[in-house]
C-alpha cells in the first residue's frame, strides 16, 4: 500500500494510528486470513475477510471471521467498552 494511501485514508477516517499494509501476506498467513477463496468456480487463494482488535502490546483482544465491513467497528465498540 503506497505511503501516501496509508496517511489520506488515516486522515479522511479521522484515525488516530497508522494503518498497516502486508503485501507478501505473511502476517494474514498467521493470523489466519490468508486462505483459498471461490468465485465464479474458481479457486484462489487470498484475503478471508476478517478483522482484529489489537492492543498496544501485539496482544490480538478478538478477532472476527467472515464480518461484514459494517459491523466491524460495532463490535471493536463492544470489547473496548467492556475493557475500561
Amino acid at each position: 500500500m503506497p505511503r501516501m494511501f496509508k496517511r489520506n485514508s488515516t486522515k479522511k477516517n479521522f484515525l488516530k494510528f497508522p494503518l498497516l499494509s502486508d503485501p507478501d501476506h505473511k502476517v494474514a498467513e498467521l493470523y489466519g486470513a490468508w486462505g483459498e477463496k471461490k468465485m465464479y468456480g474458481k479457486a484462489f487463494m487470498g484475503i478471508v475477510r476478517s478483522s482484529f482488535l489489537v492492543d498496544e502490546t501485539g496482544k490480538i483482544m478478538s478477532a472476527w471471521y467472515k464480518i461484514k465491513p459494517e459491523n466491524t467497528v460495532p463490535e471493536a465498540k463492544k470489547i473496548l467498552g467492556s475493557v475500561h
